[in-house]
């Protein structure tokens, strides 16, 4: 929970410092990369490279670097606590994908939660205060609804990801990072040379602290999951409702963000849809 909600933090502080979105998060991979490699027992030995899919990393590869510089455009605008619900909402896309894609059973208390959840998403986008008034009005529904439609089909990737028996997990994770670091770099040279901005030795040191929080998200996730296995209702309440709880303490309390009321309804919402989904689970 700390891990997720000091990405956004730290987002929000070097957009402060006028750091580059993109090159902020370009330099979080390279420590994303060494952190899976030493951290998760990464073994590329036990593959062929043939039997790999991919066509779900390459998708992952390229979205991941995509949608982190949407979740940076909606902090921006929308505020932490707005960015953070449409990340966490997001996770009802796979389970409507589940139904809708994979024909696993949807339970009514399902079919609820993601009802409840497309409804929170909604009330949480574009009902900003003051939000019409400017000339960048747009940009208060359009990048959190981006981050809620990417997150969730990444989540739908990751999951496809987690099906394949002939490469570990944590082998897959490794080589789509590398892959979204390359990604990335491309983006960069081609915003450097073709948008003539300058490179910010500045987002080389936030970039990578930016990796250290975003490894540390994924690597305390799982071990929670391996500290609670017959518990992992437990571990899917506590992050999404404790990040989306913190969210919204911190981007009030810290940084003065104004939550309209129909704002703390979809915030409501949201926390009580991941209920109902747990209830089902």
């Amino acid at each position: 929970i700390l891990c997720s909600v000091g990405v956004s933090i730290l987002i929000k502080l070097a957009r402060r410092r006028k750091v580059s979105y993109l090159q902020l998060i370009v330099w979080n991979y390279p420590i994303s990369i060494l952190c899976s490699y030493f951290f998760l027992n990464v073994n590329l030995s036990h593959f062929e490279l043939t039997d790999l899919p991919w066509g779900v990393y390459i998708a992952l590869g390229v979205l991941l670097p995509s949608i982190f510089v949407y979740i940076a455009k909606t902090i921006r605008y929308s505020g932490i606590a707005i960015a953070e619900v449409a990340q966490r909402v997001s996770l009802f896309i796979p389970l409507l994908a589940a139904g809708l894609l994979f024909h696993e059973q949807i339970s009514i208390n399902r079919i609820l939660g993601i009802a409840l959840g497309f409804l929170a998403i909604a009330l949480c986008v574009g009902w900003q205060k003051g939000a019409s008034a400017t000339k960048d009005a747009k940009n208060y529904w359009l990048y959190p609804l981006l981050v809620f439609l990417g997150m969730g089909v990444i989540d739908v990737l990751f999951k496809k990801v987690a099906t394949y028996t002939t490469v570990s997990y944590t082998n897959s994770l490794f080589i789509i990072f590398v892959i979204a670091f390359f990604i990335a770099l491309l983006y960069l040279f081609f915003w450097l040379k073709l948008k003539k901005h300058r490179f910010d030795w500045k987002a080389i040191f936030w970039g990578m602290s930016l990796g250290v929080l975003n490894f540390g998200n994924i690597l305390f996730y799982m071990k929670a999951h391996k500290a609670l296995p017959d518990n992992p209702s437990v571990v899917f309440t506590a992050m999404n409702i404790g990040v989306m709880s913190l969210g919204a303490v911190v981007g009030v309390l810290v940084f003065g963000e104004k939550l309209s009321k129909i704002n703390k309804l979809g915030l409501l919402l949201a926390i009580v849809a991941v209920l109902i989904i747990t209830i089902n689970e």
